[in-house]
């Protein structure tokens, strides 16, 4: 796909809404068609034995495995980690998660649990999934995850307000919680759908990274609509254009919706075919999942034995 870059200087393009504005809409309209086109036809490439067992284990090294329930419990919290740090008991050699994903309330508990592990603890904030809150309490929720020991924090945007043309609104708000990450690192969750369209998406993503994110972010796993590969295409050309404009990189991480190794291979040809392999490391991209790494488990068991064990042989999340 053609670059998306813009061919201007991106220094005063946040000194007023109305700049920010003339800049959003100035990048390139969509082609839903080709996106769409594109997108489907890199997920039908095939991945042999050989590159196809290391896909799966840099799939598994890239989950942020996800609890995000009003049911969490202390003791969930602690079983979801053991299984990130050591995905297969019975073999070893598979590598851990990048991250475990949790509630604020249970950052101190996931640090603990994975203290030595060299395994990140994430947090969401800022009133996830909705964002329907002050920015006061947004801040404060950031603040709490990052005290309690979060590395990473995944906030939501305000769509309210960018749907309602409040760009600068929305920009204030990223930097503002990117200040209160502190030495955190902010991935910045679009909720691609409730935002509907490719164009406002590809605007959402120069926003928040704009703004200072480290990760754009699919979605919260909480809609109809989460990540889908060309959703993510979209934003893996936003990522690659933006470095190009500035030298910045930023990573991307789908969620929602991505259960199976086949649904997971397809996601890394795309950042391989469309941002290039500087992206292919769980430093710029991630899977947002629960019931992901199960899958990887049992075929990556196919691989190296010739059966497959099915789902009674790997632990329930």
């Amino acid at each position: 796909m053609p670059s998306t870059a813009p061919a201007l200087p991106l220094a005063d393009v946040t000194v007023s809404d109305a700049a920010l504005r003339r800049f959003l809409h100035g990048l390139p309209g969509v082609d839903a068609v080709g996106l769409e086109s594109r997108a489907a036809a890199l997920g039908t490439r095939s991945i042999k034995t050989t590159a196809k067992s290391y896909a799966i284990d840099l799939a598994i090294s890239m989950i942020d495995l996800t609890t995000l329930e009003g049911s969490d419990t202390p003791g969930k919290v602690r079983s979801l980690c053991a299984k990130g740090a050591a995905p297969d008991p019975s073999d070893r050699s598979a590598p851990a998660v990048a991250a475990i994903c949790v509630y604020s309330d249970m950052v101190r508990e996931a640090k603990e649990a994975l203290r030595g592990t060299g395994i990140a603890v994430a947090s969401v904030a800022t009133a996830f999934p909705a964002g329907r809150a002050a920015r006061s309490v947004k801040l404060a929720d950031t603040r709490e995850a990052v005290a309690a020991g979060a590395d990473e924090v995944d906030m939501v945007i305000d769509r309210g307000a960018f749907l309602s043309g409040r760009y600068l609104q929305v920009f204030e708000e990223i930097t503002a919680v990117k200040a209160a990450c502190g030495e955190a690192h902010l991935k910045v969750i679009l909720e691609n759908g409730e935002l509907a369209t490719y164009d406002a998406i590809r605007r959402a993503s120069w926003l928040a990274m704009l703004a200072g994110a480290d990760f754009i972010k699919t979605s919260t796993g909480k809609v109809a609509v989460n990540a889908t590969p060309a959703n993510t295409l979209l934003m893996l050309e936003a990522v690659r254009d933006f470095r190009a404009a500035t030298g910045r990189q930023v990573g991307v991480k789908p969620a929602g919706g991505i259960r199976t190794a086949k649904d997971a291979l397809k996601y890394l040809v795309l950042v391989n075919e469309t941002a290039g392999d500087d992206w292919l490391d769980p430093a710029w991209f991630r899977f947002g999942a629960s019931s992901l790494l199960n899958d990887l488990l049992m075929q990556r068991q196919k691989l190296t034995t010739g059966r497959y064990s099915g789902p009674d042989y790997v632990t329930v999340d």
